[in-house]
């Protein structure tokens, strides 16, 4: 591990001490071998003036849902030094009452809330500290003889601190272990956590950061030379796509909420879901007891049957909380991330950024796991402590400041013919109602298109089978599974009557406005059976029911496509997989709808553009994003007990009426 310090990077962050402790705090959150989505937290201590102009002692410290690789000077949370050495000499204190004096105590309310380890911090009689959860530590202490390894590594260097609760109970650890003492005197350069991390410290700010990277250094190089030949792992298999989307959708209904899963066949992933003794060596608990909010104590790993393995991981679960409960609500039984034998990690989340946060915690776990288990074995914390941890509400609040949630979130929604119009006002409002949305389009446009909705885009012709088979097979690998498919691509062709239409015409029409849908229907129905809530949409048209003259082509494929969704209907019922067909008229806000275009059509009816535009019953336009907002409707629990209907969204048409 090398030191990331830059003198040229580090004057940007400026050079008082604040400016040069946001930028070191930014070093340490670099590296994922060090601090992990939130963890680890950082302090500096400033004497600054007050609003009445009297000097107060401030420790500014991390704020509480702040993560280190982003942090910013607002980020920290100024408290006085005063209150948080009062609190230090207190026998005991309740978190609620720590958390209350710790925010009652800072001098900025509108900061974020310090850090739990703000009192540890605050007695620490240096300027800076800094304190990680370094995976190079955890492996070092996780063993029967973690601390005799940690006394042989550092010597005298370091304070050895026994594993204690984070908080209140730490700090009040550490006051006793240091009372009396002069730290520097005694050339101590940090503490080492068992089982825990690692805290360094000195007073300039590039010292306290560059001794933290020369501890973990030595801890790599310990566990180096004392590591066995790695033992033989799995390689990478090609995925079970379709054992993948049961084991989502078996998961997704334990945790009651639709969940996004993402499969890892890395190198790292596979070896590790490969060793000979993983369903011990995975079971014995996590990196470090702050993933346990995330990933739960530990994965499940599948066997035969991946179905049966979440079902006894839930029971076991169950009796986990039944051991140590005292008072709390169990959390859902549902496994964070599966260690899947012979495919590699699946990590599972409400959204893709929390699957993949769980996805970075569990490589770093096996990484390190596999690393401990070469150099003398993985002892982590007993369940009971890693139970304190997971149930404890400091931690659990962190997760509950989350927003509310969304329609369909955690839901996968794949869309036919999103580069514009209809298209993209369906995939925008699943999007917006919090669906991982991929969309298909022949438009070579479409990746910046939907990348633009927070979407992913696929160039696909889909009157091509292999395309659209790669295109499902990429969208279930990624995301786990599909439960929303909107069949929306279709064509207008140019107005001709049937005595003078070209065959080529029809041909087209017929393929992409009726076969296409079928095509799809004939590789994505598979894995929409296993959905959850899963949901087929067709886009049809008024003119199924209320054809023109010169439309044929047209009218035909829409017509047959209605008929394609009630036979689909039937077919998916006993699934329950609903099927529906949407019916827009006189959506002008399209590419096909030129301004000229829209006059020319006007005239013909000797209507202003504006009345051309309303000249439904309700005297209403209608916009691609009403049809999109209906789509998004019928795909959720509203329609749950719908299908084989046929909404129009028309304003009213007499000649469908």
């Amino acid at each position: 591990m090398q030191s990331l310090w830059n003198d040229t990077e580090a004057a940007t962050f400026g050079t008082d001490p604040l400016g040069q402790r946001v930028y070191t705090s930014r070093l340490l959150g670099r590296n994922p071998e060090l601090v992990l989505h939130g963890g680890g937290n950082t302090s500096v201590k400033i004497t600054e003036q007050d609003y009445f102009g009297d000097e107060v002692e401030l420790c500014y410290v991390k704020g509480s849902g702040w993560d280190l690789a982003t942090l910013e000077r607002a980020g920290f949370a100024p408290v006085r030094m005063q209150a948080l050495l009062k609190m230090a000499k207190l026998p005991a204190m309740t978190d609620e009452d720590m958390v209350l004096q710790q925010r009652a105590a800072m001098t900025n309310p509108n900061a974020p809330a310090a850090s739990i380890e703000a009192i540890l911090h605050a007695i620490l009689p240096f300027k800076f500290v800094d304190h990680s959860h370094a995976n190079a530590i955890a492996a070092l202490t996780c063993a029967a003889d973690g601390e005799a390894r940690v006394r042989e590594l550092y010597g005298k260097r370091v304070l050895i601190v026994p594993y204690v609760m984070p908080g209140f109970i730490l700090a009040k650890t550490v006051a006793d272990l240091i009372a009396g003492r002069d730290l520097r005197q005694e050339g101590i350069e940090g503490l080492v956590l068992l089982k825990h991390g690692l805290f360094t410290f000195d007073d300039d700010a590039r010292r306290s950061y560059e001794r933290h990277i020369e501890m973990v250094t030595e801890a790599e190089d310990f566990l180096a030379k004392r590591a066995t030949a790695p033992a033989a792992g799995g390689a990478a298999a090609a995925p079970d796509l379709m054992a993948l989307a049961k084991l989502r959708r078996t998961v997704s209904l334990t945790r009651g909420f639709p969940q996004i899963a993402r499969l890892s066949q890395s190198p790292a992933a596979c070896a590790y879901a490969g060793l000979p003794q993983i369903a011990d060596c995975a079971t014995r608990g996590p990196l470090t007891p702050d993933h346990s909010i995330r990933t739960k104590r530990v994965p499940v790993v599948l066997g035969e049957d991946p179905a049966a393995s979440v079902q006894r991981f839930a029971e076991d679960y169950a009796a986990y909380f039944q051991r140590h409960a005292s008072g709390q609500t169990q959390l859902d039984p549902a496994p964070r991330y599966a260690v899947w034998p012979g495919q590699g990690i699946v990590s599972f989340g409400d959204t893709l950024k929390d699957a993949k946060i769980v996805a970075d915690l569990a490589e770093a776990t096996a990484a390190t796991v596999t690393l401990a288990e070469r150099t003398g074995g993985w002892q982590p914390l007993d369940e009971k402590d890693i139970f304190d941890i997971e149930y404890w509400d400091l931690e659990q609040a962190k997760l509950r400041k989350g927003p509310a949630r969304k329609v369909h979130q955690g839901k996968v929604a794949l869309v036919t013919g999103c580069a514009a119009g209809i298209g993209f006002a369906i995939a925008e409002s699943l999007a917006e109602q919090g669906a991982q949305v991929v969309g298909l389009d022949i438009d070579r446009e479409i990746p910046e298109i939907m990348a633009r909705i927070g979407a992913v885009g696929i160039v696909v012709n889909l009157t091509e089978d292999q395309p659209v088979q790669d295109a499902i097979d990429f969208t279930v690998r990624e995301y786990g599974g599909i439960d929303i498919v909107v069949s929306n691509a279709g064509i207008f062709p140019k107005n001709d009557p049937l005595d003078t239409m070209a065959q080529s015409d029809w041909d087209r029409t017929l393929m992409i406005n009726l076969t296409s849908h079928q095509k799809l229907m004939n590789k994505v129905i598979p894995f929409v059976k296993q959905g959850i809530d899963a949901s087929i949409i067709f886009v049809g048209s008024r003119n199924f029911k209320a054809p023109g003259p010169g439309a044929s082509a047209y009218s035909c494929s829409k017509a047959a496509l209605t008929q394609l969704c009630r036979v689909a209907a039937l077919e998916l019922a006993p699934h329950k997989v609903r099927v529906n067909i949407v019916h827009p008229d006189a959506v002008f806000d399209t590419k096909l709808w030129t301004p000229e275009a829209l006059q020319k059509s006007a005239q013909r009816y000797g209507m202003t553009v504006e009345e051309y535009k309303t000249k439904n019953l309700m005297k209403v336009e209608i916009r691609s994003k009403d049809i999109g907002n209906m789509v998004a409707a019928m795909a959720s629990p509203l329609f749950a007990k719908v299908t084989g209907a046929q909404i129009p969204v028309d304003g009213g048409n007499d000649r469908v009426i």
